[in-house]
């Protein structure tokens, strides 16, 4: 049997899951990864890593399977109906199945002279500027932001952080949580504004190192210019096609009105789409993800899943744990003995035995505390079970 060929556009995280995934399935597929970076895909959450110098810029490198991978190739035109891709130097290249993992592009406008942390190129870029500046400001002051304030004081910058929300990391954690992950921050010599833009005192000089972090959206000029199905990102539907023979995975795929900007979204998409192109499972579907973050930056180090806002408390009996002297802070939510949602900051010692009861919908025994103290064991996991 012919194997099929498989064109994927990107060469990001969702990209090398897909290849990684095809490979092991052993389907009838030839896989072509199409990446207009010149390195070979690599795990885009280090690079705050990177930037701090505790990772080499090699060290992000994943596996790709037995795909074959072309590096510095922008794909600039998709032909649906004639399957057929154009790249930047004119040629035009067939398939029998295409992927779109275009990935997210930053949140524009920049100030003048203002850096992205969205690739390597922008961390050696980043890295150049760094060590002539005399002061970092970094405006916003989500995941990524706080990821940069943190490299960037631990290059030995003065950092100012500013953020126009109420508390840091607003999307995923409470005040109480945010709060924690600004004292640490502190601590480390970092100035955090918030509920604030940059004001004159931080209007940036030519010495300063400005780097923006407010968020992303989805890269979707491509598959618009195909005439594809575009909202906020290309909408998708369970079976995460957008058309006839065509897919999206990844921040640039929107489901159900719900586009994704999280590795482990990506990574349980480009696992459905695997097994469907593969053979190894026709009929698989991918019906949404739950929310989970994880972020460890030195002593910044925090993990939040299910829902925990002010919405999912109501009705729900919620424990909260707190030790300033260790910047630490943890909190459970429960419905009846089920986990709806937890957040930890600064003690991830019993993520993963959160993570898996909430899950696989374990109940969680007669001492939920517990949980926020110490791991479950698996005897008393299996008591608890009705």
């Amino acid at each position: 049997m012919k194997a099929r060929r498989i064109a994927v556009v990107g060469a990001g995280m969702a990209a090398a899951r897909l290849a990684q995934q095809l490979a092991a399935h052993a389907g009838p597929t030839e896989t072509v990864l199409y990446g207009a970076e010149p390195e070979p895909p690599y795990n885009r959450a280090l690079l705050a890593d990177v930037l701090a110098g505790r990772y080499r810029t090699e060290a992000p490198a994943l596996p790709t399977g037995d795909a074959r991978v072309r590096t510095g190739t922008e794909v600039v035109a998709v032909d649906v109906r004639g399957r057929a891709l154009t790249l930047a130097d004119g040629s035009r290249e067939t398939y029998d199945e295409l992927v779109l993992a275009t990935g997210a592009e930053p949140v524009r406008p920049f100030t003048e002279g203002a850096h992205a942390l969205r690739s390597l190129a922008d961390v050696a870029r980043i890295s150049r500027h760094a060590d002539t500046a005399d002061r970092a400001v970094v405006i916003g002051g989500g995941v990524l932001g706080v990821g940069t304030a943190h490299a960037l004081a631990a290059r030995g910058l003065p950092v100012n952080l500013v953020h126009k929300g109420p508390h840091l990391i607003d999307r995923h954690l409470d005040r109480q949580a945010g709060n924690t992950v600004h004292t640490t921050l502190a601590l480390m010599g970092v100035t955090v504004h918030l509920a604030s833009t940059p004001d004159d005192s931080l209007t940036p000089t030519s010495t300063d190192l400005v780097v923006h972090a407010c968020g992303v959206r989805p890269r979707t000029a491509l598959a618009r210019a195909a005439g594809l199905p575009v909202r906020n990102g290309i909408l998708v539907d369970d079976t995460l096609a957008c058309a006839p023979h065509t897919y999206a995975i990844g921040d640039c795929a929107e489901h159900r009105a719900a586009p994704y900007a999280l590795a482990t979204t990506a990574w349980e998409q480009a696992d459905v789409l695997a097994a469907r192109l593969s053979g190894a499972d026709p009929e698989a579907r991918y019906t949404g993800s739950r929310p989970m973050t994880r972020l460890t930056a030195g002593p910044v180090e925090y993990a939040a899943f299910g829902a925990c806002d002010d919405a999912a408390e109501e009705g729900a009996d919620v424990l909260r744990i707190g030790d300033a002297t260790r910047g630490a802070y943890k909190k459970l939510v429960l419905r009846g003995d089920r986990i709806v949602g937890a957040i930890l900051v600064g003690d991830l010692a019993t993520a993963g035995t959160l993570t898996r009861a909430h899950l696989t919908g374990r109940p969680v025994g007669p001492d939920p505390l517990s949980l926020l103290t110490a791991p479950l064991s698996h005897r008393a996991t299996e008591e608890s079970r009705p």
